[in-house]
């Protein structure tokens, strides 16, 4: 049997273009060899399996490159000591005592340090003379994962390279050029995978490699990736944003359920949704698309959901799993703290649905079943009949001067108080085409200057709808509501009159309020962020018609957003108030059109102004501090001191 070679000790790279996602390094490292200005102790510091330990050798190597030397030859003068086992005086005594001696063959002797930080305190003393002022030939080259425990001595004496994490994707193509090598066929989804779930780390992404196609053979799929390294695939994900955004509950939960039967650990899967919320929210915006590190495949499938689901909600779910990442340790009962988190994204979906949803106004009762049952209905009143000759007993009104009016005739008023009465046998003699119900009430209330004659020729003006009483003003409603006496005293007219004039009066800001454009019956109902509210606001304050008030009002401050139909702006006085009601005839239908959200409205504030009354005199600060300790006026008395 063969011996099996790993791949990271296999495909170790052997020249600096050869190594994964250190340019910055391996640029510098060759420019300085080039150019002659190579220090003569060299730190490299970083996370594991980053290739700091690689580049330390190929360094080696290049060094005494112009030597035209064999690989035994250029081993000769290599010396690699392992901090971790060699950490005490001894040791580092031993190696001051072999950089005194010059190579025998080649320019340098080169000593590479692994693992540095674990030398002990004398240790560090011990190197310091020789790591400072160290023999022309010797090149020391440190190596460490914890710069922070190596002391601040030794890091003066170092130049420092700092090796960075290596990207998902210069990993998932490093992957990808191993299994091409080994005559593997990967899929890229599962390339992109172990590269993830490495943590920037391309050793560990070789091991995990190798364990994959010992698993897989020849062929190695997603879904065996996600299944032999335990992984929390993301479906899971994916399937909770579009159960949460069709307000499915039930298979939320059971979906959360699943996830806790294969095994995962609840905080894994909080995690992993703060993590898809944040790649959905990258993924709305073209120039952060390219902060995706996953396959093609899932990211197109990002695309596709972020596209489908709105920023609120996205923020929104952000916010939740990074609270309940913080709160999920310190929890007693952990998984009912993720099924309410999840709970709150399908309430927040569901309370989006009905905001969007339009606004149905409720409709007006009649007073119809108030009216007594002789007169018409409102609602069904006929047309009224063409005008018919007047009978030759009747003579026709006299026209009416205002030196000398009659007064009106008793007849219409009779008919109104009769209507108390139960009967229609006593109703008139005369045909049932009683006048309407208003003609005879504002005639009633009318002087006798100004009664106006009844003539039968002229058709009575069409009463208004119930509703239109609605949309009147406080005014126009007491007046109308006044008139509308049927013939005689009325005890609820008067008690509504006397409440009406004990009213106190509104401000003059509030009169203004039927001046502001109500929302549109219909029309869109977009959502908008403070971001293109701040930029609308910024457009519309550019234009020239804008007075300076409301530029001024609008630029130190962006109304707060109370929902997506509201907005709230807070004034420092009546006169603010009084421009800016003004002003929104004009602001409200162009942000309106602007946002594309006919509801639009505001909701003017009133900032509160708390005045401090300040103390100057002695008197007055003396009082102040009595109130606050009652012994000083006992002990002003005992002392018999005056204040000044």
């Amino acid at each position: 049997m063969e011996q099996f070679i790993v791949s990271a000790r296999k495909y170790r790279p052997q020249a600096f273009e050869s190594v994964v996602g250190q340019r910055h390094i391996t640029d510098t490292l060759l420019k300085s060899v080039a150019s002659d200005h190579l220090a003569q102790a060299l730190l490299f510091c970083g996370p594991r399996g980053v290739g700091k330990t690689t580049c330390a050798r190929i360094l080696a190597k290049v060094i005494n490159g112009d030597a035209n030397l064999t690989e035994e030859e250029l081993a000769l003068n290599i010396f690699e000591l392992d901090a971790a086992s060699n950490n005490s005086v001894d040791d580092i005594r031993r190696l001051i005592d072999q950089v005194r001696f010059a190579p025998q063959t080649g320019k340098f002797k080169v000593y590479i340090i692994d693992e540095v930080h674990m030398l002990s305190q004398q240790a560090f003393n011990a190197f310091l003379k020789t790591l400072e002022e160290p023999p022309a030939h010797a090149i020391f080259i440190l190596a460490t994962t914890e710069k922070h425990k190596i002391i601040p001595t030794i890091l003066s004496r170092c130049q420092i390279f700092d090796f960075k994490r290596i990207t998902v994707d210069d990993i998932a193509g490093h992957l990808a050029f191993v299994a091409e090598k080994e005559g593997v066929q990967a899929e890229p989804e599962a390339l992109h995978m172990i590269a993830e779930k490495a943590d920037g780390a391309l050793r560990d992404a070789l091991s995990l490699f190798d364990r994959m196609v010992s698993f897989s053979g020849s062929e190695l799929t997603y879904n065996q990736v996600v299944e032999v390294l335990d992984i929390l695939d993301y479906n899971y994900f994916f399937r909770s944003i579009d159960l949460a955004a069709g307000v499915n509950y039930p298979d939320l939960l059971l979906l959360y359920n699943e996830v806790l039967e294969k095994g995962f650990n609840g905080h894994e899967f909080v995690v992993g949704m703060a993590k898809h919320f944040r790649d959905l929210l990258v993924a709305r915006e073209p120039r952060t698309v390219e902060l995706l590190e996953v396959g093609p495949a899932i990211k197109q499938r990002y695309l596709e959901q972020s596209a489908a689901t709105s920023t609120r909600f996205l923020l929104h779910g952000l916010k939740v799993f990074n609270e309940l990442d913080g709160q999920y340790k310190a929890s007693s009962q952990p998984r009912i703290l993720v099924e309410l988190g999840l709970l709150k994204l399908v309430e927040f979906i569901s309370q989006e649905k009905k905001k969007s949803q339009p606004s149905v106004a409720p409709k007006a009762e009649g007073t119809d079943q108030y009216l007594p049952d002789a007169l018409p209905k409102r609602g069904n009143t006929p047309a009224p009949p063409a005008p018919a000759p007047a009978p030759a007993t009747q003579s026709a009104p006299a026209p009416v001067t205002p030196a000398a009016a009659p007064t009106p005739a008793p007849a219409p008023v009779a008919t109104e108080t009769s209507s108390t009465a139960p009967a229609p046998q006593a109703a008139p003699a005369a045909p049932q085409t009683a006048p309407p119900v208003h003609n005879t009430v504002s005639d009633s209330n009318l002087p006798e200057e100004m009664a106006v004659p009844e003539n039968p020729s002229v058709a009575p003006p069409p009463e208004a709808s119930p509703a239109a009483a609605f949309d009147l003003p406080k005014e126009g409603r007491r007046r109308r509501t006044s008139g509308k006496k049927k013939g005689g005293l009325s005890l609820t007219a008067m008690m509504e009159e006397m409440a009406s004039e004990n009213e106190p009066t509104k401000p003059t800001a509030e009169s203004g309020e039927s001046d502001i454009p109500a929302a549109a019956a219909e029309g869109p109902q977009n959502v908008y962020t403070e971001h293109e509210l701040k930029l609308a606001l910024e457009e519309y304050t550019n234009q020239r018609h804008v007075k300076t008030a409301i530029r001024s009002m609008l630029q130190a401050q962006v109304p707060k957003i109370l929902d997506k139909n509201t907005l709230e702006i807070t004034v420092d006085n009546n006169i603010q108030q009084g421009y800016f009601n003004d002003e929104q005839k004009e602001l409200v239908p162009w942000l309106r059109k602007k946002l594309d959200n006919f509801a639009l409205r505001f909701e003017v504030k009133m900032a509160e102004n708390v005045q401090t009354k300040k103390l100057y005199l002695p008197e007055e600060k003396f009082k102040h501090m009595v109130e606050k300790n009652p012994n000083l006026l006992y002990l002003r008395e005992k002392l018999n001191t005056d204040l000044e």
